[in-house]
């Protein structure tokens, strides 16, 4: 009796359990039904943040870029100094920009002066729980856009090498990265008055690099060559790198940062839209690249009868420039094109600023101011919704303010502390005079 109510008590729960299977499978789907919406959102921040920090630490490896490049085109006795000022000017960019910088250039509705300038000593915050509704993390943005910040000064160092002592650079870098940037740059990206009015530039051509060639061009001015770099004559004397391997590998890096630069600009990658736009911008800047760097050599061949390696290289980074504005909308060909033309700015300007006498130790003008204007003014042939006028307008509009306000701080700097250093020093080297170190100790021992 009691083995047969076993036998029947387990019959029965056996013929019972595809019940309990059903209504488990029943609950399971449930569950997942009412999670995926919430996963959609989730993969959605999950790649946007994702693209800002990979684009992020891209764009950092370009200020390894920089400093090689700069280490490599100037002479010898140099190269530490640059590669001192590389390192410190991102280091108080990343500072200043949390201080100061990131809610002044992103004020929300904080505004003031109707758009011009947003708020002062405002700390940036990114601890707290993820705001999902932004479709990205706090950190990941502010990562992003400081890096952003600190190319803009990369820029300035190059062409103000070799003649200009450390601790005044490193101030201006105070003012250009706490303030100056960050003002001009909200105009744009921060919701200001150009965004409203139609300006367009995608990654920076002009809010990055051309700002960073006009604070160049106003220290340059008011620093004036180095010594024996014009002759009375007219003459220009040469002053070879010392390096160009090194200036190579930082033009390679900085190619490399690039697609960090204008990919992760797409600012989204939690859509099949914007993942095939970002391989859309990865394609389109390397072929303004390459279409740089070829038509340079070209040229350089046609010009000197020889191919100038530093014209291929600046060349090359003239392209990078020029398709910056607008890397998504042209096709391969019209890449191929606008990053064409930026080689041939590098091949007219650098002559042209030897002629008005502004030394430019590294091309710095030509390939991120002019090249940069290039680019702005080439959105229109392929985004709609622009116009050259507005194009133009936005151009001058940062031009004028990053000319003007950066000059006022290089004469304050000369007036007070001294932009350059004594003429001794200047031709002993930096290296010596103002750090004690030498990049290459053993090639100067007897």
């Amino acid at each position: 009796m009691k083995l047969s109510g076993l036998a029947t008590l387990g019959v029965s729960l056996f013929a019972s359990l595809p019940a309990w299977a059903q209504d488990a499978t029943a609950e399971a789907a449930e569950v997942v039904a009412e999670a995926a919406p919430a996963a959609a959102i989730d993969n959605a921040f999950i790649f946007n943040t994702l693209l800002f920090l990979i684009g992020g630490f891209l764009v950092f490896w370009m200020a390894a870029g920089f400093a090689m490049l700069e280490a490599g085109l100037v002479r010898s006795k140099n190269v530490t100094m640059q590669l001192t000022k590389n390192i410190a000017l991102f280091s108080i960019a990343s500072l200043m920009y949390w201080i100061v910088g990131y809610n002044l250039m992103y004020p929300g509705d904080a505004w003031s002066m109707t758009g011009y300038v947003g708020t002062l000593f405002s700390p940036k915050s990114i601890g707290g729980d993820p705001d999902l509704a932004t479709g990205y993390s706090a950190g990941s943005d502010f990562f992003f856009q400081l890096m952003f910040c600190a190319t803009t000064a990369s820029i300035v160092s190059g062409t103000l090498a070799e003649r200009i002592k450390l601790w005044p650079f490193l101030i201006f870098t105070v003012v250009l990265t706490g303030f100056l940037y960050p003002i001009e740059a909200s105009w744009q990206w921060g919701g200001g008055w150009l965004s409203e009015a139609g300006f367009s530039d995608f990654a920076g051509s002009t809010l990055v690099h051309a700002a960073g060639g006009f604070a160049a061009l106003a220290g340059a001015l008011i620093l004036g060559p180095r010594l024996g770099k014009y002759a009375k004559d007219g003459r220009v004397n040469p002053m070879p790198g010392s390096n160009l391997a090194l200036a190579t590998l930082g033009t390679f890096v900085l190619w490399l940062g690039w697609f960090g630069f204008n990919g992760a600009s797409q600012l989204a990658l939690g859509t099949e839209a914007d993942a095939n736009a970002v391989s859309i911008i990865f394609a389109n800047t390397n072929m303004a690249a390459a279409a740089g760097a070829v038509v340079a050599m070209i040229l350089s061949q046609l010009i000197y009868k020889k191919v100038d390696l530093t014209m291929v290289l600046n060349g090359a980074l003239a392209g990078l420039v020029s398709i910056t504005a607008g890397p998504l909308d042209p096709s391969l060909f019209g890449a191929v094109w606008i990053g064409g033309i930026g080689g041939v700015i590098v091949l007219v300007v650098v002559p042209m600023l030897d002629k008005f006498k502004i030394d430019d130790v590294v091309g710095a003008i030509p390939v991120h101011l002019v090249a940069g204007f290039w680019g702005t003014m080439a959105v229109p042939f392929y985004t709609e919704g622009t116009s050259f006028g507005m194009q133009f307008v936005g151009f001058a509009a940062i031009g004028i303010f990053m000319f003007v306000t950066s000059a006022i701080v290089w004469v304050i700097l000369k007036a007070t502390m001294g932009l350059r250093p004594s003429q001794e020093d200047e031709m002993m080297g930096l290296d010596k005079a103002e750090l004690g170190l030498e990049a290459y100790p053993e090639f100067t021992k007897g």
